[in-house]
């Protein structure tokens, strides 16, 4: 017993010197952005003369973009499932001819790297008027989330049984009745999953933002941020106050869809 105690004691040690490291960047994010105006070298280990006006600089000179990367991500979410879910549910319960074929290019596409594909949209968005637009930076966004939300919601739509959807039609349900009114709702868990990751992927872009975006009006907080170091490089606390201040949303939405996500993916896993 004595042993399993100490056991026990070790592991929970080595867990939280583990978790404090992992944790130390967010720490000092947090930190400095609370002091004063200063370099990063200098500042103290504790905020103890507490300073907002990082958080007021970076408010008033990157909240636009704040407010475009918000816009653009979710638009990118609508986007991803209005196309991703009929999909995913013609692939998961339908005998579609090639789905085999479809479904290898969609993982073959997640293959791809994102400089590339932003390097390919460049020449069609100088084309069709797109560049520096936020309908451009979504249907940009979209092409990494419209593939993973089909790949999650078609792993959870296998699990839908067949005789559900068939007593939808036997009661006078036609397919996009049975589809919006049957399948949308008891696919919450997927649609929460893929939504929340779409947004992440999207809220953290930075190639698509640095290759298809070069004017002020239409600028993510990604974009701004990497800007921002090279005119504030010696006032670290706004850098990192913008820092805190984009991390807001995707830790919000982590904590709220929690527990959705644990369920999307474990049904999608045990499929």
């Amino acid at each position: 017993m004595t042993f399993v105690r100490k056991h026990g004691w070790g592991s929970t040690a080595i867990g939280v010197l583990i978790l404090g490291v992992m944790l130390f960047p967010l720490y000092w994010m947090l930190n400095v952005s609370l002091q004063p105006a200063s370099s990063a070298v200098g500042t103290p280990w504790i905020p103890l003369d507490l300073s907002f006006d990082g958080y007021a600089t970076a408010l008033r000179e990157q909240g636009r973009n704040l407010v475009t990367s918000l816009i653009v991500a979710l638009g990118s979410v609508v986007f991803s499932l209005l196309v991703a879910t009929p999909a995913a549910y013609a692939l998961a319960q339908f005998k579609v001819r090639g789905a085999g074929v479809v479904l290898f290019g969609i993982l073959i596409s997640q293959m791809i790297p994102g400089i590339v594909v932003a390097n390919a949209l460049y020449r069609a968005y100088s084309d069709l008027g797109l560049l520096n637009s936020i309908p451009g930076l979504i249907l940009a966004d979209s092409t990494h989330g419209i593939p993973f939300a089909i790949l999650i919601m078609r792993a959870y739509l296998l699990s839908i049984p067949n005789e559900v959807i068939e007593a939808a039609r036997v009661d006078g349900a036609g397919q996009i009745r049975a589809f919006v009114s049957i399948v949308v709702p008891m696919s919450r868990n997927a649609l929460v999953t893929a939504a929340l990751f779409t947004f992440l992927f999207t809220w953290s872009d930075f190639l698509f933002a640095l290759t298809l975006t070069t004017t002020e009006e239409v600028r993510p907080v990604t974009l701004g941020i990497y800007q921002y170091i090279g005119t504030y490089i010696n006032d670290w606390s706004s850098v990192m106050a913008t820092a805190v201040l984009a991390s807001i949303p995707a830790v919000v939405l982590l904590l709220v869809a929690q527990r959705f996500v644990a369920a999307g993916v474990a049904s999608g896993a045990v499929k």
